[in-house]
């Protein structure tokens, strides 16, 4: 292994809360140094000298482009007659924001790549106002997520107005007419102290055309957290605005109503729905003039309630569709034009999608909607005005993202739109495996690989495990690749995620967060056990909080691991909040500024838990220059502190993109940066890769 790039290591000892607290690469956050700049050129030298001649790399990457060209199909919004949908076919680099009129013709409405042609611009957001004849959306370029808000006439294809910027985040709701809309916009900078810029949102009401700098008029959120994130809806009737608010990424938020035919847009009575909860809640006023409440409130698996608008307070609510001792609420539509109208009910049952069909009074089970397979469901979509058909997006490993459409008329499932573009998908055989964590804690994992293969293969296993995010199947061009070529690939559902419901998340967050690396370690375990892989074969893969999760791993259980893969991660918890967006995150993770918070934190703060002498895996970290939710600074103090402490000869690798972000990239950026990393690993873990002459 070629020499790692000197990096200077600082005498910098602080004393946090009785902690002795090292930080020798402190110099590498500021990425605009020379210092900086320096070191992290020789380590995109040295990341090319190791990587790109690796084995297998070209006729990977072009597989992955085949896979990836299976494209992707998005489910229908319908407005007015019109319907507004995602596609993207083999040869585009993004998805295109499409409509159909009520003529049936097709338009292009947003394409990101006639934008801007270098495929750094992303659509983020879209809201076609109610009538279907405006439309807002957002987009972001070089990565950053800022998100330009602009207003379209649908007809034309004109600009009617922006961009609005700081508009990061922001739900957009029409009022009747779209003519006004609320939406979420943060201060200038100059309006708040330095270094909070990416914080202190306000609800407005902005009327199209006006100028938003002197003309919008402020709703909601003065002098509440400056970390709160703010939703608005209107019925569609106009009638009833709504608000949430929740501090950062917490669990819980806080809920308003206001009827807007009692009091004026410019001026809502706001009245309480759930304040000073710890629970997370949603208000939707049907049809049919119920307010239909979704919420975790004394059910962590999620019901839905019915009460009155006028009086939505909780000794009001009526279940409709109870909570469920084993699946998850995740969602549910209403279809009204039937002599018995239903409602339909989405869930996860052990990260499994499920529709059911209830009666719309009385909340009866009346049946279930067929799906394709074991797979993952999108949002279930119904018309606005109400009818008997409901369409949700499908995918699962062998799948690219398809549209189904359901008839409740004739209770049958069809495809109604497929993914573009066409491929040849090799045979995955994927189970659901069930294990035990080091608390006796059953989590389950799942693994797939090619049917009939035995013996200890080279691995992979994935995990994430926070923010109540669950990890359900789903077509992946790189799980597909790996197996393809021989190897196995494991996605672990592990506390902190929603699995098993908002319980299963808060058992992974703040001070039991080490139940979710212990969970990933016993996954691990699990697999070495039942002879599908060793040590030596075994790579483990993670971004943003996934980044974390590999970090706490490689430094927890070096011997554990042959390779580790972090991509974007949070690595230094004695000071995450100080960068990026960390101060939304504290809910989740607990502040460095209480000591016994702080306690939690750096407990298991990889990048304090880095020991001289020790052998750890071969590391290769991914950074994205125009990262604004993670610095990059994470992954560079810890290559810096691992290429300095490891007693192994496997390399530990930094892997640099300028001009993308946290996120949404362009399909070649992706299918480059999957080569990167599954060639990495194949090179570790003794997966033989298709030669040149593949494809």
């Amino acid at each position: 292994m070629t020499p790692y790039p000197p990096a200077q290591r600082q005498d910098i000892v602080e004393d946090i809360h009785g902690h002795r607290v090292a930080d020798p690469y402190r110099w590498l956050e500021d990425a605009g140094s020379d210092a900086t700049k320096e070191w992290l050129a020789a380590q995109d030298a040295l990341f090319h000298k190791v990587a790109d001649d690796l084995p297998g790399r070209t006729a990977l990457r072009r597989r992955l482009g085949e896979l990836l060209g299976a494209g992707s199909a998005g489910s229908p919004v319908w407005r007015g007659g019109r319907s507004f949908f995602t596609r993207r076919a083999a040869d585009q680099e993004h998805a295109v924001l499409y409509t159909v009129d009520a003529d049936g013709s097709e338009r292009v409405l947003i394409d990101p790549m006639a934008l801007d042609a270098a495929g750094t611009t992303t659509l983020d957001a879209w809201q076609p106002d109610k009538e279907g004849r405006r439309l807002a959306y957002k987009v972001s370029t070089g990565g950053d997520e800022e998100s330009l808000l602009h207003v379209m006439d649908v007809r034309t294809g004109e600009r009617v107005e922006g961009p609005i910027d700081r508009s990061r985040y922001s739900s957009v709701a029409w009022l009747p007419g779209g003519d006004a809309y609320y939406y979420v916009r943060r201060l200038p900078a100059r309006d708040v102290p330095e270094g909070e810029e990416q914080y202190h949102r306000r609800v407005y009401l902005h009327r199209v055309g006006t100028e938003p700098d002197t003309d919008d008029v402020l709703i909601f959120g003065a002098g509440m957290d400056k970390t709160n994130y703010y939703g608005v809806g209107v019925s569609r009737d106009g009638r009833w605005l709504t608000i949430s608010s929740s501090q950062g990424t917490a669990p819980r938020n806080d809920l308003w109503i206001a009827d807007l035919s009692a009091s004026p847009a410019e001026a809502p009575e706001l009245r309480v729905v759930q304040e000073g909860v710890d629970a997370g809640t949603g208000l939707h006023v049907g049809r049919d003039g119920r307010a239909y409440i979704f919420t975790d409130r004394d059910a962590p698996r999620s019901r839905l309630c019915v009460t009155d608008p006028a009086d939505p307070s909780p000794g009001t609510w009526r279940d409709l569709v109870p909570q469920d001792p084993e699946a998850v609420l995740t969602d549910f539509a209403i279809l009204d034009d039937l002599e018995r109208p239903v409602l339909l009910a989405g869930w996860t049952r052990h990260a499994i999608s499920e529709i059911t069909v209830h009666d719309l009074e009385s909340g009866e089970r009346l049946g279930s909607v067929p799906t394709p397979g074991l797979g993952s469901i999108g949002g279930i979509i119904e018309r606005p005005e109400g009818g008997h058909e409901a369409w949700f997006g499908y995918t699962d490993n062998v799948t690219p993202s398809s549209v189904m459409r359901y008839d409740a008329r004739t209770g049958e499932t069809t495809l109604w739109a497929s993914a573009p573009g066409t491929v040849e998908v090799p045979e995955v055989e994927t189970r659901q495996v069930a294990y035990t964590s080091r608390d006796g804690t059953e989590v389950r994992m799942l693994v797939a690989s090619r049917p009939g293969l035995s013996g200890p293969r080279p691995a992979i296993l994935y995990g994430y495990g926070g923010f109540n995010i669950s990890l359900t199947p789903s077509y992946s061009a790189s799980i597909l690749a790996w197996v393809e070529a021989g190897g196995v690939y494991a996605i672990a559902n592990l506390r902190g995620g929603s699995e098993e419901g908002e319980e299963w998340h808060r058992a992974g967050m703040r001070e039991r967060k080490q139940n979710v690396f212990d969970d990933f370690h016993a996954a691990a375990e699990k697999l070495i056990e039942d002879g599908l892989t060793t040590p030596s074969q075994l790579a483990i893969s993670g971004g943003s909080n996934g980044g974390l999760l590999v970090g706490a791993a490689l430094t927890q259980r070096p011997e554990l691991y042959r390779a580790v893969v972090c991509s974007a991660p949070l690595l230094d918890m004695a000071r995450y909040e100080r960068f990026g967006l960390g101060q939304t995150w504290n809910d989740e993770y607990g502040t460095a500024d209480d000591p016994e918070e702080f306690g939690w934190l750096i407990g298991y703060s990889p990048y304090h838990h880095v020991h001289a002498g020790t052998a750890y895996p071969a590391v290769l970290f991914t950074t994205f220059g125009s990262d604004t939710r993670v610095d990059p600074l994470h992954a560079r103090k810890l290559c810096a502190a691992l290429q300095h402490a490891t007693a192994s000869d496997a390399p530990v690798l930094l892997r640099n993109e300028a001009e993308v972000g946290h996120a949404a990239r362009s399909v070649s950026r992706s299918a480059d940066l999957m080569a990167d990393t599954l060639t990495f690993m194949a090179a570790q873990t003794g997966l033989g890769l298709p030669g040149p002459e593949a494809g």
